[in-house]
């Protein structure tokens, strides 16, 4: 049994499917290499995505406001 999390995807959808957050990316976004994209959802969900500059996302940062 693997217990740890892969951090590291090739494509923003693949990351975004790892915390179930596809449905709530607003499409056209597109993250830089580089870059740092966050936003907050209609329902209050705060949501952060890094692109490394070798083209790889990290895996997305999400919470919910108060």
């Amino acid at each position: 049994m693997n217990r740890y999390k892969q951090n590291w995807f090739e494509t923003l959808n693949a990351a975004l499917e790892s915390e179930g957050l596809t449905d709530l990316w607003p499409l056209g976004t597109n993250v830089s290499y580089g870059e740092n994209v966050r936003f907050t959802t209609d329902c209050g969900k705060h949501i952060s995505v890094y692109r490394e500059n070798d083209g790889r996302y990290e895996r997305p940062i999400h919470y919910k406001a108060k």
